[in-house]
């Protein structure tokens, strides 16, 4: 008798998040799921990596781990140490909050599926819109279907350094769009403060501001409310300028570098 499928999941919400309880109830009956999740939130970590100090894991149960670092430490120990044997997917999420358009470069909860993705396994992450009291369940249930079918599929279900990133309106499904990252909106700020030592501090970021976007999008989606899939490459190449660059003369400087050294001699 075949082992069943493992899956590991992870978030960047904490370990003991509702998101995380939702994900790993919905896909029990999909595989055998490995959690393993910062001990506390971890959001914007981005795809940060704990190079310069030691990480520590506890079995919080059998399969569930807590880790005190980041989502991609907890994906890396995931694959390369605590699992088994090697997981068929790597489902990031729920996270309690979109990730919407360039909120992939900062999302913890992306990066644990990109690093997921980066190791060779088809990676999941899945975004709920923020709402109280938060449901998410109908959520789960979409992960779940979701998940399901890229196991089903296998390795073929996503080309390599790929993965998919899904968001959510609050609510039940009615339906879901294959979309393209849109462009989410925020106001640029910074506040500076001063603590009672009258010492200056500073809150950064501002809050998202309202802004049209193209039809096909992952916000356009989600506004329609439609669950958004967004399939997203790890390659960052920007394929125009590659010719492009060609023609610049800083080639110019290259070749009098040379000219220069050889004098020199």
């Amino acid at each position: 008798m075949s082992e069943a499928p493992l899956i590991l999941v992870t978030n960047d919400d904490g370990v003991s998040a509702p998101g995380i309880q939702a994900l790993r109830a919905a896909l029990a009956d999909v595989g055998e799921v490995m959690v393993a999740a910062p001990d506390r939130e971890r959001s914007a970590a981005s795809h940060s990596i704990s190079l310069d100090r030691p990480l520590r894991v506890d079995e919080l149960e059998p399969r569930v781990f807590s880790i005190d670092g980041t989502p991609v430490d907890c994906v890396y120990l995931g694959l390369l140490h605590l699992a088994p044997r090697r997981p068929a997917l790597v489902v990031s999420g729920i996270n309690n909050g979109f990730n919407l358009g360039s909120d992939v470069f900062y999302s913890g909860t992306v990066a644990g599926a990109v690093e997921g993705a980066l190791r060779g396994v088809p990676a999941l992450a899945v975004s709920l819109e923020r709402r109280r009291p938060q449901d998410f369940s109908h959520a789960a249930a979409f992960a779940r279907a979701l998940a399901a079918e890229m196991i089903r599929r296998g390795s073929r279900s996503l080309p390599d350094a790929s993965l998919l990133s899904v968001n959510l309106p609050a609510g039940p499904i009615r339906g879901y769009q294959v979309t393209f990252l849109g462009r989410r909106v925020y106001r640029d700020q910074v506040e500076a403060r001063q603590d009672l030592r009258g010492r200056s501090y500073y809150w950064i970021g501002g809050p998202e501001e309202n802004a049209t976007d193209l039809p096909g999008s992952d916000l356009s989606a989600v506004r329609s409310g439609l669950a958004s899939v967004t399939p997203l490459g790890l390659d960052l190449t920007h394929a125009q300028l590659l010719s492009e660059l060609v023609g610049w003369r800083v080639g110019n400087f290259v070749h009098e570098a040379i000219e220069r050294a050889k004098s020199e001699r």
